[in-house]
């Protein structure tokens, strides 16, 4: 038996579709909304400054990590200040410092080794993508055969980091990779007129349903 939705969290669920956030991003904040009124035993919306502060206190003996509670604070944030109308609430919830360390960074020896061992060509040129442009996996992912411009040597990334378009460089040699997967897929049949450069296991050619 599906449970009704209360008007109060469809109130925020229509404020953060108002304001186009991102489905995980809405799915983030009703979640520690959820853990509030559960800490409270009532529902959230009647929390005070000092329950606040007990609340986020509950969160550090259970622990949370940093990057934990500064995400809570931002779904809370969000609740209080546009949904209910009360940030005064919230001056009792600090963010809390977040370390920073350098990230490992793989040697071009690393870095080679990794992309050989990937088990298809496919794999290869996608982590080569990944390595030779600064990709992420979702970037990869959603390049299209018409995204490369070997004419002005760069990848279009359509709604990265940020739902931004951006151009990322193209080097010779990711070229000559690029174009070695496309002859392979090509010649497989994996890669449609138009379509996705690293097409899933069933490729299916969207212009034959009108798409």
């Amino acid at each position: 038996m599906t449970q009704a939705i209360t008007p109060l969290r469809q109130r925020m669920i229509d404020d953060m579709r108002m304001r186009k956030l991102a489905p995980k991003t809405q799915s983030a904040y009703l979640l520690h909304v959820r853990r509030l009124a559960a800490f409270l035993g009532r529902p959230p919306d009647t929390a005070t400054s000092e329950d606040l502060r007990l609340f986020q206190l509950h969160l550090v003996e259970q622990g949370f990590t940093s990057n934990a509670l500064n995400v809570t604070i931002t779904g809370l944030k969000f609740f209080f200040e546009v949904t209910v109308h009360h940030p005064e609430l919230m001056a009792r919830m600090h963010p809390v410092p977040v370390p920073r360390k350098l990230p490992q960074v793989l040697s071009r020896d690393e870095a080679a080794r990794l992309i050989a061992s990937a088990c298809s060509p496919k794999y290869r040129a996608a982590l080569s993508v990944a390595y030779g442009a600064g990709l992420r996996a979702s970037e990869v992912v959603g390049l299209k055969v018409t995204d490369v411009d070997s004419g002005r040597m760069v990848l279009r990334v359509e709604q990265g980091k940020g739902h931004k378009d951006r151009y990322a460089m193209l080097s010779p040699a990711l070229l000559d990779c690029l174009r070695a997967w496309w002859r392979t897929a090509r010649a497989e049949g994996k890669i449609l007129h138009g379509g996705w450069l690293f097409p899933g296991q069933n490729p299916v050619d969207r212009s034959a349903y009108g798409s």
